[in-house]
């Protein structure tokens, strides 16, 4: 299909200001008046916080809150799911800290420097209480409890064995099925916690209005939920709330919820009756928030042919000290594991399990690389026990075109209208030269090279043909102006990805408007309607679907006020770029010489006092694609020191149509990057005596890759399907977290052709692979 601007290259919206430094993120605020906050966080992984003396701080001016000083709220961070299936445990502060680096008591004063002196001049007495920071230790009858009860939407539960929620699905008779089975394989995998590694760590700045109100500055994914809980908390009404939509320098998920230092800077604000400043340190930061771990065991029947007829998922979550929402982790889980191939009958069991350890939440894919690498893993593992080539097995089993898909869990199901898993299977094995893998068994020297491959998906929003447990629709507003120039107003999060030029592509072409004369403005949650937020990669799709629908009803207005103008009747008309006069123009069909420019329409309009062209609505999407992708790697593993080296990676995807093909391309290449980490370097260790974690919260002893270590550019191949999904913007999905999904997956498959060891956790350092050398270990752990 020939676009006007969808799947070209144009420069960024943002992108001279970003490379400027003239783009304003939320540490750059500053308020007049204002006062800078800091917090005093727990030393202790489990303790009652009995007495809190601030008196010494206030001495020097400070203003102090303690948990004495906030409201009685216990509430989500993560406001996403619906209400009845949101579990809730957390205050602004805490009377009982319950994992090491815990705000307890928050500080504000003139500078900086005098906030710190003033947060170390407080005193907290505590009484310690024994911690639980191992998973199987949490359950275990006895154990010291992090709750007694929470909050299910309004109605207060027992917490029973540090059980904080759990999922049980059955479809079918999977015990059946699996006596029905020729081959079954088992295993367990275990993935870690991992730090998310955003550029930016959390501000929060909060200004108290004249009317009683505030307004916000924050790191956020998502204004409208900030706003909406911040009013819950304080008891505001929410027209007294403003959330400012800023610039977000990275997130990978970390800002889904509401930061915690942002209700705390709210509260220091209202008691100083000053705006109130907060940024936290990296070192604050890696303690505030980690990946979801897991362990999962993975059992699959097959039959002689290769069909699988039944599987049996069990997922054990390490959720750390608070819920943020892990309950629809556990049904985002099941759909990752339902949906990825055609088990016959199934069964999935997933529990989570409170410890004294940094909060877990959303990571780039919300569990979806953990369920991927048993997947992919187990398949891979299918195939060399019983003989199937791995691709043409994939092929035979996969979800695709008119199967069902689970795109949030069991309650967002819809029918799959675009696929290119076929399409991508086939090119990547023929472009890494999958026909001429030679097994293990045939590879010695020092050095061994080995291919791999995996697949994966992840869903374009959370929407269906019925609501399902997680909220999800996008408002819009866009404006012709009296110039012929656009105006779009979104309160959709652009996290470095390009939502925004996404945004302003989609409008452009509805409108046949050049993308230099349509703008993003600035905006709030005063100016725009509700977003749900920028998760489950859902920008492009729902939010840009969102832009789409509303630019359809501006072009509509146009149509009725040039119908009036050109005396024709509003359907008979179209839209044209007449690039030689560089105008957009509305002329009658089949005669173009009865024209006028939607600028001339604008301003008659102003004139003849019918109303500005603008519009502003929500739209639900009633599906949500998956966005398949396939990773095919190469690997060199040094088998004297256990380094494995990637020098050739294939990345395809199907995200429908590209709106923007070169974000989508450094979306692939940056998540390879993200993969290797999370394959192969990276772990938050917990010392399990004091609960601290073994880097102390520096990044320094906490490795990522650099690019020293992906291949050269020339080594990297993108390509990407020839899809189209009718329910998307000009045929588009989504892409974001999918990119990420199966690469960590790819690479064990790849070590195990290489030197003939099957990893089932990782990270897969080098101290494990030569252990797994040294031993003759086929399994390498």
């Amino acid at each position: 299909m020939d676009f006007q601007v969808i799947g070209k290259v144009l420069p960024r919206k943002d992108g001279i200001a970003k490379v400027c430094g003239q783009e304003t993120y939320p540490s750059d605020v500053v308020v007049p008046h204002m006062l800078y906050g800091v917090t005093l966080r727990s030393p202790y992984p489990h303790a009652e916080i009995l007495r809190v003396d601030t008196s010494a701080a206030e001495a020097m001016g400070a203003v102090c809150v303690t948990p004495d000083d906030v409201p009685e709220v216990i509430y989500n961070e993560r406001t996403v799911s619906i209400p009845e299936k949101t579990y809730c445990d957390r205050r602004v502060l805490p009377r009982r800290a319950r994992h090491v680096g815990e705000a307890i008591v928050a500080v504000a004063a003139e500078t900086e420097e005098i906030a710190f002196k003033a947060m170390q001049a407080i005193k907290v007495e505590y009484k310690v209480l024994p911690p639980v920071l191992d998973l199987e230790r949490a359950m275990a009858p006895g154990a010291p409890a992090l709750y007694e009860e929470i909050y299910l939407g309004d109605q207060k539960i027992a917490v029973e064995n540090n059980v904080a929620c759990e999922r049980i699905i059955t479809v079918g008779d999977p015990e059946g099925a699996f006596a029905r089975a020729d081959y079954i394989v088992e295993r367990e995998y275990e993935l870690p916690r991992v730090y998310h590694h955003q550029m930016e760590t959390k501000t929060a700045v909060c200004r108290p209005e004249p009317n009683g109100g505030i307004t916000v500055w924050a790191t956020t994914q998502t204004i409208h939920n900030v706003r909406q809980l911040l009013g819950r908390i304080f008891s505001l009404p929410l027209s007294k709330v403003n959330v400012k939509k800023l610039a977000i320098g990275g997130s990978f998920g970390s800002s889904i919820q509401m930061n915690s230092i942002i209700p705390i800077c709210v509260a220091l604000a209202l008691k100083a009756k000053r705006p109130v400043k907060m940024a936290t340190s990296r070192e604050d930061d890696v303690y505030d928030h980690t990946k979801f771990p897991a362990r999962i065991r993975l059992k699959v029947g097959v039959k002689k042919d290769g069909t699988i007829v039944a599987a049996d998922m069990r997922a054990l979550v390490d959720i750390g000290a608070h819920q943020i929402n892990s309950y629809p982790l556990l049904g985002c889980m099941a759909g990752w594991y339902a949906s990825l191939y055609k088990w016959g009958d199934f069964r999935y069991e997933g529990r989570a399990v409170y410890t004294n350890k940094v909060p877990a939440c959303a990571m780039q894919g919300y569990g979806n690389p953990q369920v991927n690498f048993a997947v992919e893993s187990h398949m891979d593992l299918i195939a060399t026990e019983c003989g199937f080539d791995p691709v043409k097995f994939r092929l035979k089993n996969y979800v695709g075109v008119g199967d069902e898909f689970w795109g949030q869990g069991p309650t967002v199901k819809s029918i799959i209208k675009s696929c290119g898993v076929e399409e991508m299977l086939q090119k990547g094995a023929e472009m890494i030269g999958w026909g001429q893998r030679r097994p293990p068994r045939e590879k010695t020297g020092r050095y061994r090279r080995g291919i791999g491959m995996a697949r994966g998906f992840h869903t374009s929003g959370t929407g269906g043909p019925k609501p399902g447990e997680v909220i999800d629709y996008s408002s819009a507003t866009i404006k012709i102006n009296e110039d012929g120039t656009v105006d779009v107003m979104t309160p959709v999060m652009d996290l470095g990805g390009g939502t925004g030029e996404a945004a302003v592509k989609v409008a452009a072409e509805v409108l046949k408007v050049p993308y230099e004369r349509v703008e993003l403005s600035r905006v709030d949650t005063k100016t725009t309607g509700y977003d749900v937020c920028t998760h489950a990669t859902r920008g492009v799709y729902c939010g840009c679907g969102a832009v789409y629908h509303v630019a359809q009803q501006v072009k509509q207005k146009l149509f009725e006020y040039a119908g009036r103008i050109l005396e024709e009747n509003p359907g008979d008309l179209e839209l044209a770029y007449a690039a030689e006069k560089g105008v957009t123009i509305i002329h009658a069909k089949g005669f173009k010489q009865k024209q006028i420019t939607i600028g001339e329409v604008a301003r008659l309009a102003q004139i003849y006092s019918w109303g500005t062209i603008a519009a502003t609505d929500s739209l639900r999407q009633k599906n949500c694609p998956p966005c398949f992708v396939a990773h095919f790697v190469e690997v060199e593993v040094d088998t004297w020191t256990g380094i494995v080296r990637v020098p050739r990676a294939i990345l395809l995807s199907d995200s429908g149509t590209p709106i923007n093909p070169d974000m989508v391309a450094g979306q692939l290449i940056g998540s390879l990057s993200r993969g290797l980490g999370y394959a192969l370097y990276e772990e938050t260790e917990y010392d399990l005596e004091s609960g601290k974690l073994k880097c102390n919260g520096f990044i320094t002893d906490n490795k990522i890759p650099t690019v020293c270590e992906m291949p050269r550019l020339a080594d990297i191949q993108v390509y990407f399907a020839h899809t189209y999904e009718p329910t998307g913007p000009f045929g588009a999905k989504g892409i974001g977290e999918a990119a990420l999904n199966s690469v960590a997956s790819a690479l064990n498959n790849a070590i195990y052709n290489a030197i003939g060891i099957r990893f089932y956790r990782t990270p897969i350092t080098p101290e494990r692979v030569l252990a797994a050398l040294e031993g003759g270990d086929r399994d390498g752990n």
